[in-house]
């Protein structure tokens, strides 16, 4: 049986909306998590940088982190936990695949992991 396939989907952004699509175009119906409304754990977050491969500032959204006032200075637990209180400085759409990740920008890269 092939692994789950989980999307972090922010509906109101242009690439995860045509990430998710891309998807169902293939015949995947992921797991939608609205991670604005239900954002990660800190410990399901560091699994999801563990499948990306890629460290928490890899994946921080500058202009929103500016926004939020996360510094620069925090190290990479200080900046886990400033993510999962202010999801939105999460780079977005993130698909996960079993123990593989990717990020949707662009959405096609998502393929490389189905």
């Amino acid at each position: 049986m092939s692994d789950p396939v989980t999307i972090y989907h922010n509906p109101r952004c242009t690439k995860s909306r045509q990430t998710l699509e891309l998807l169902q175009s293939k015949g995947v119906q992921p797991t939608v998590v609205e991670y604005l409304k239900t954002p990660p754990s800190a410990d399901e977050l560091k699994r999801i940088l563990a499948a990306l491969n890629k460290g928490p500032r890899e994946i921080l959204r500058a202009k929103e982190a500016a926004e939020a006032a996360i510094g620069k200075d925090l190290d990479d637990e200080a900046l886990i936990a400033a993510m999962v209180a202010n999801p939105i400085v999460i780079e977005r759409p993130i698909v996960v695949k079993g123990d593989k990740a990717c990020v949707g920008r662009p959405p096609e890269s998502v393929l490389e992991i189905l």
